[in-house]
């Protein structure tokens, strides 16, 4: 059986450091100035809506659920093992809704992918939490073809080559590490419509 050590101690942080845990044990997020992110409380009974730029720890914080999806997962093990070797110098930025059940599955799938590495990849990975209309943070979301989430966009020398969109065909590991090594380029997704010649 496999230890789920790193994920457990996260879930465990969850539940003690609701007062207002600092830091971040996980150096794939740049460490830029701390995420301004904003919080905003669903209708009666929805999760709350994190805008802007947010941290894994706010996401657990706020909808702790999501750490339980993180134990659950199982990533492709090979796969993560050749995440830790790309070529450095990628950008991957997380367009995520706290409301959202297929952000939950893709983006908790991803966290245990870093827990089990250890938490140390070669690229960059930052994360924009945005509303139901996929339109706020305006300023953040502006320019980027965002229709649906998670959209994972990954960039080289500022240049997008690649985005996962809505639900990873192949595992969220798998397909990042497509896009990152060059063997899959453009649109990588499960959805249907989209795979019809629709712009993402």
């Amino acid at each position: 059986m496999r230890a789920h050590g790193p994920i457990l101690a996260a879930a465990a942080l969850v539940g003690v450091c609701l007062g207002g845990c600092t830091g971040t044990p996980y150096p794939a997020t740049p460490r830029a100035a701390k995420p301004a992110a904003t919080a905003t409380a669903g209708p009666k009974g929805e999760k709350p809506v994190l805008l802007g730029r947010i941290t894994r720890q706010q996401v657990e914080t706020a909808v702790p659920e999501w750490v339980q999806t993180e134990v659950e997962s199982t990533p492709d093990r090979a796969a993560e093992q050749s995440l830790a070797t790309v070529a450095p110098q990628a950008e991957v930025t997380v367009y995520l809704g706290t409301w959202c059940s297929d952000s939950r599955r893709e983006v908790s799938r991803l966290w245990r992918v870093l827990d089990d590495l250890g938490g140390t990849v070669p690229f960059e990975i930052s994360y924009i939490g945005v509303d139901r209309e996929k339109k706020e943070p305006a300023d953040l979301v502006a320019g980027s073809g965002l229709r649906f989430v998670p959209t994972l966009i990954v960039r080289r020398g500022g240049r997008e080559v690649g985005r996962i969109v809505e639900s990873s065909p192949h595992g969220v590991e798998q397909d990042l590490l497509a896009l990152l090594t060059g063997s899959a380029q453009g649109l990588v997704t499960g959805k249907e419509e989209l795979l019809q010649g629709q712009k993402p």
